[in-house]
């Protein structure tokens, strides 16, 4: 393929389009090796810099990364969650086709403190439950995820199940009966601490997605309080949004 030399739109522009056309419809699938700059060059007729810009530009979006020495390689896609949707960990990971599973850090009984407490609606002091994890897809850490969950609502679920492999959301549905209705959630970005860094395999200068959740049951009544960090190169957040008129 021949790229329009006419056209208003940079061939830069073009290349990338193409090369991230070729990636999500499967032509360069994940883990692929992508042609040398030289090699784009000559079979697109541009300079190699016009390659190295294109490629420059899939990187920065996420689709590819280098390897010194190695070449340049297609990255496996980031996973979405969609914004609009109340869902779990696990359910998002699995209907991605890959496998879910968590690395317990701690499960334990604790005490809330004020803030935990306010976001519960219970008293400073009430006895909760402290479910700290990180998150795995395919094995690879996505999300550390730190969970606080009124005991009240859902006694001795630490001695009966395994949250290593087990759906919190699931367990608290089926044997609860507390079926989760909707969450308010603040997002933001920041660099994560050395624990979170060594936990997620990151560098010390990549941002993380941080979430703050809660969530809530029939009535409005809160069930859990979580913060969650997420790596930002294998995880984004995707809503729709529509125009009104005032």
């Amino acid at each position: 393929m021949l790229l329009d030399h006419g056209s208003t739109i940079p061939l830069y522009i073009q290349l990338k389009e193409h090369l991230r056309t070729q990636i999500e419809t499967g032509v360069y699938p994940s883990g692929a090796r992508l042609p040398s700059e030289r090699d784009l060059a000559q079979a697109f007729q541009v300079s190699r810099m016009t390659a190295r810009q294109a490629l420059q530009l899939l990187a920065k979006d996420g689709f590819i990364s280098s390897r010194v020495g190695k070449g340049t390689y297609v990255r496996r896609p980031k996973i979405a969650q969609d914004l609009y949707l109340l869902t779990s960990f696990t359910e998002d990971i699995c209907q991605r086709g890959m496998v879910p599973g968590s690395r317990i850090i701690r499960a334990a009984l604790d005490r809330a403190d004020d803030e935990i407490a306010g976001h519960l609606q219970v008293a400073a002091g009430t006895e909760i439950i402290l479910l700290s994890r990180v998150r795995l897809a395919d094995n690879e850490p996505i999300a550390w995820e730190i969970c606080h969950l009124n005991h009240r609502l859902c006694p001795g679920i630490l001695e009966r199940h395994d949250f290593s492999r087990e759906s919190l959301y699931q367990v608290l549905r089926e044997e609860y009966g507390c079926h989760l209705i909707w969450a308010d959630q603040l997002i933001s970005a920041r660099i994560p601490d050395r624990r979170q860094r060594v936990a997620l395999q990151l560098d010390d200068k990549t941002p993380v997605l941080s979430l703050t959740r809660v969530t809530y049951a029939d009535h409005d009544q809160p069930v859990e309080f979580v913060r969650s960090v997420y790596r930002c190169d294998r995880y984004h957040l995707r809503t729709i949004l529509r125009y009104t008129c005032d």
